[in-house]
């Protein structure tokens, strides 16, 4: 912190320049001035004083000194009557209008206290003409405190707007980047759709001939040796995964045609949950429900929905420890619903996040990458959302958000396509 400021020579000068002027010049007044001096100049420096209590604190002695600068100057006629607006400037300046309100009469009351003094130890005489100047000194109080607050709330008013802009202006340019994302991802899974559905219709043809071909030559070498048979078994066997690979290129590819109709989502939660439990009975993967009774029916495609909470399903416990287990999760939100699948897992490494709904990219030794594309290609044709919440080392949250209407809110936002 910088303990030199400019504002520190205005105010010895100014304070000096009322010394050099004062036709009294006594040791009183001086010291009252170089204590308001000294109280100026430190309040930039002590944090303390610069809380809404220190500055309480400030005005307590801006109004006392005051007091005594007033009392040694000739009491209701001192040239000094006009040192009491600076706490009501400070507090018009930091508080509301209860806050320089009291500051306000507590200003007006320490002058109007020099009357009863004055005319007590001092013996001092007012003609109804002083008493009239007197009141008229303490009006300027409450108009100078008026004012100042006027002005110091339509600048905070103003500074809590831009504030509000600010934050709005971030709120949009995350929002940006976020639709950018979204359209990069858009272009890259229409590219790969377009693609994969050429290449997956010329490759149906040849598959299909080398497979009646392995079926005939699996017949052909039955008095074989072992391993002529075993290898003619690798090209059916192979020949079916290639062909199911192309399956799954073709479900990406073309355009989903959805059968909508009201549907429990609690229910296909469950069904996930009984097929992916009856797919491999012997993991020990656990799954918990913690369903919200207040979720309503959605509009959707049963069929389509099930898959995405299966893949989901399946992917959480892929990525869960042994013993491990997954959490499924829903909640009611204002116009959608919210599922939560949680695993306790790894997590996803932060180069990894947003590739992950990529086609094709994939962690696991025998995956595709296709399973989380066409998710969110299911989700997306729902007029919903899937995002991935995630930290290294501490699992993965993968949160599906469908309207309570979709059609309507796709018919107002536009066609949606990936």
């Amino acid at each position: 912190m910088a303990w030199f400021h400019w504002q520190d020579v205005v105010w010895l000068v100014l304070f000096g320049a009322l010394v050099w002027a004062s036709p009294l010049k006594n040791n009183g007044e001086i010291e009252m001035l170089a204590a308001m001096a000294v109280l100026q100049i430190a309040v930039p420096r002590v944090p303390a004083l610069n809380t809404r209590a220190g500055t309480a604190g400030v005005i307590g002695l801006k109004l006392l000194i005051g007091f005594l600068l007033i009392a040694v100057t000739k009491s209701t006629e001192s040239e000094y009557t006009l040192i009491l607006f600076l706490p009501i400037l400070s507090a018009a300046t930091t508080y509301g209008a209860a806050g320089t309100s009291l500051v306000t009469v507590l200003a007006c009351a320490t002058y109007l206290a020099m009357w009863p003094l004055a005319v007590t130890f001092w013996h001092a005489q007012y003609e109804p003409a002083d008493v009239q100047n007197i009141l008229l000194r303490v009006l300027f109080f409450p108009l100078v405190a008026y004012l100042t607050y006027g002005l110091a709330e339509s600048n905070r008013a103003e500074a809590r707007r831009a504030q509000l802009a600010v934050q709005e202006l971030a709120t949009a340019n995350e929002r940006l980047r976020e639709a950018e994302a979204s359209v990069r991802r858009s272009e890259r899974l229409a590219a790969l759709g377009q693609l994969s559905a050429g290449l997956a219709h010329e490759l149906r043809n040849p598959l299909s001939t080398i497979r009646t071909s392995a079926e005939l030559l699996v017949k052909r070498l039955e008095g074989a040796g072992p391993v002529a048979q075993e290898l003619a078994g690798y090209i059916a066997s192979e020949v079916d995964r290639t062909n199911l690979l192309v399956t799954r290129f073709l479900e990406f590819a073309r355009p989903l045609q959805l059968r909508l109709a009201r549907v429990d989502v609690h229910a296909l939660l469950d069904e996930a949950i009984q097929n992916f439990q009856r797919q491999d009975p012997a993991r020990s993967i656990s799954i918990h429900r913690a369903y919200d009774p207040s979720v309503p029916a959605v509009e959707g495609d049963a069929t389509l929905l099930e898959r995405v909470f299966f893949n989901l399903i399946q992917n959480a416990a892929d990525a869960s420890p042994a013993e491990g287990v997954v959490t499924v999760k829903t909640r009611a939100l204002d116009a959608a619903i919210e599922i939560a699948v949680i695993d306790r897992g790894s997590g996803i490494r932060p180069e990894h996040r947003e590739q992950i709904f990529n086609p094709f990219f994939t962690t696991k030794p025998s995956g595709v990458g296709l399973g989380l594309p066409i998710a969110a290609k299911i989700v997306d044709e729902h007029g919903g959302r899937l995002e991935v919440q995630s930290e290294s080392g501490q699992g993965a949250v993968f949160v599906v958000q469908l309207l309570l209407s979709p059609m309507a809110e796709r018919r107002m936002a536009g066609p949606q396509s990936l």
